[in-house]
């Protein structure tokens, strides 16, 4: 004879677990998303202030022209963007807001060469290309290099890029100084390419004689 009853049991133990499983699945899924909203406001705010103060140097003589205007801000936009991709994982919004982030690099360092030039400030640039560890054994020892580096100069900017965000504007900028991504961890420090990994050392010597030539070429043209 079928003991229904145990089956019935059965039943209702495999339905609550099922259930509570879609619950929990949702009450993360829904924690996931008011994450990301979060950061992308947290952002938002940034990337208005920043733009607002692209603008607002544009307008500044050379006196009131501090070199690392803007490096905090960028700084704190990156760091939002590693925590969410560290927490939330490579999904749409956040690959939306790395995009943005990138074309705000772009700007800056477009701004900041045109203003060292016309103002006079020492400052050197550096600009990073890295793709996953997975794919890129060196280039979490890279990006340690380059913080230590940046510690060290504070005139010193870096901005990094993922070889495989679909933008055109960095797609660009890895065909202008011919990377490949079998040569990565790649730099672009002045118009030099520097591929493969690159000790805190090799690193060090190369800014110092970027900061040389800048100041060869304002004794120059004084």
């Amino acid at each position: 004879m079928i003991d229904w009853k145990k089956y019935l049991i059965v039943f209702f133990i495999t339905a609550g677990l099922f259930l509570t499983a879609g619950y929990f699945s949702n009450y993360l899924g829904n924690k996931k998303i008011d994450q990301i909203k979060s950061i992308q406001d947290q952002i938002a705010i940034n990337i208005l202030s920043s733009e607002t103060q692209f603008s607002l140097l544009q307008e500044l003589s050379c006196n009131n022209v501090s070199a690392s205007i803007l490096s905090d801000e960028l700084d704190d936009i990156g760091n939002k963007l590693e925590w969410g991709q560290k927490n939330l994982g490579s999904i749409d919004e956040v690959s939306y807001l790395k995009k943005y982030y990138s074309l705000l690099q772009i700007k800056d360092y477009l701004l900041m060469k045109k203003i060292s030039a016309s103002c006079k400030i020492k400052s050197a640039f550096i600009l990073y290309f890295y793709t996953t560890a997975e794919n890129c054994s060196e280039c979490e020892r890279e990006s340690i290099v380059l913080s230590e580096l940046r510690e060290k100069y504070p005139e010193l900017r870096v901005y990094s890029f993922d070889y495989s965000t679909d933008l055109s504007v960095v797609k660009a900028l890895l065909k202008i100084y011919k990377i490949k991504d079998t040569e990565l961890p790649a730099l672009v420090l002045g118009d030099e390419l520097l591929t493969g990994f690159h000790s805190i050392d090799e690193l060090d010597a190369k800014v110092q004689k970027s900061f040389k030539l800048q100041e060869t070429k304002s004794n120059g043209n004084t």
